[in-house]
């Protein structure tokens, strides 16, 4: 017995082999450059956005609150998988020790997690603010909006912990060659050697909890939106309204589909190269398009940008003068 739990002990995987995305040198190099540039660009514009909400009065508003921890997620939530896909590119495939597997893992669950209830919290704004506007001050007081961001961050780690350590204690015998370009939930559940009923479950309670119900509570406050929209009295008054929510219904739309068809698709569609265009989009172009949708009809915004770039360049204009 005690010989069997060191040969069991000694077999466990040390270390996870990602493959990434392509196997083909001239492929990774195009690659590299693309979601490099992605990636700094994704930074840049959430960092922009993170700003401009803090430093402009006029944006210390609900839904700019949510707005700005959204971009804050998604910076995290980038900077957590885009890092071993690059590095996969750049020298495939991608070595990583089974505690920096965990670790990422917790950490993708967490924002994964965070971002639904966030997206979920921003469609609740948008319903009290069109369907309830007389009670927006009372309803989404700055109290109730800090409680909320802080749920759903609180939440997402909650749930991390809980699969995070499910996972982690399963045994890993081998192989331990992960076709993916990070440690995501599923390709690690399939080198597991030992029974995995538990974590399944877990798996499953966690899903129905964070994604299904952030999921319903989004679909309800926009069928609400629908129905009190279609009830206005003029069309500039219902353009206006869906004007102020058409964004984020965009945002939650690609999110939620991508997400949905990646975990529910039908099984004789499975391709692991599906499984990794569709992780592309929801880690890589969801968090580079969010900022460029959110703001690209956003006068509020546009204002507060110009603002800030025309008091950068009187500034700069008087340093010269200065010097000169």
């Amino acid at each position: 017995m005690e010989r069997s739990l060191e040969l069991a002990n000694m077999s466990r995987i040390q270390e996870f082999i990602l493959l990434g995305l392509s196997a083909r040198q001239g492929i990774r190099i195009g690659l590299f450059a693309i979601f490099l540039t992605l990636y700094l660009l994704s930074l840049l514009e959430n960092t922009l956005i993170i700003y401009l909400v803090c430093s402009h009065s006029e944006l210390h508003k609900p839904m700019y609150f949510f707005l700005g921890n959204l971009s804050c997620l998604e910076m995290c939530y980038m900077s957590v998988t885009i890092p071993s896909l690059l590095l996969g590119l750049r020298s495939s495939p991608c070595h990583m020790s089974f505690t920096a597997c965990i670790i990422q893992l917790f950490l993708f669950i967490a924002l994964i997690s965070t971002k639904c209830t966030l997206l979920a919290s921003m469609a609740y704004d948008r319903y009290v603010a069109i369907c309830r506007p007389l009670h927006y001050p009372l309803l989404m007081r700055p109290q109730v909006c800090l409680g909320l961001a802080m749920t759903s961050w609180l939440g997402g780690l909650l749930v991390s912990v809980i699969k995070t350590a499910c996972i982690a204690s399963l045994s890993y015998c081998g192989p331990n060659v992960l076709n993916h370009f990070f440690c995501d939930v599923s390709p690690l559940l399939n080198l597991s050697c030992t029974h995995m009923a538990l974590t399944e479950l877990v798996d499953f309670i966690s899903a129905i909890i964070i994604f299904c119900g952030s999921l319903l509570v989004a679909l309800a406050s926009y069928v609400a939106i629908g129905r009190t929209v279609l009830h206005m009295p003029s069309a500039a008054t219902r353009h206006k309204a869906l004007s102020t929510c058409a964004s984020h219904l965009v945002v939650v739309g690609i999110f939620y589909a991508v997400v949905l068809f990646m975990y529910s698709r039908p099984s004789h569609i499975n391709s692991t190269d599906l499984n990794k265009v569709l992780s592309v989009i929801y880690t890589v172009v969801t968090p580079m398009c969010s900022p460029i949708i959110y703001c690209l009809r956003n006068r509020e915004v546009h204002t507060a940008l110009q603002k800030t770039l025309h008091s950068r360049w009187v500034s700069s204009t008087r340093t010269d003068l200065a010097h000169s």
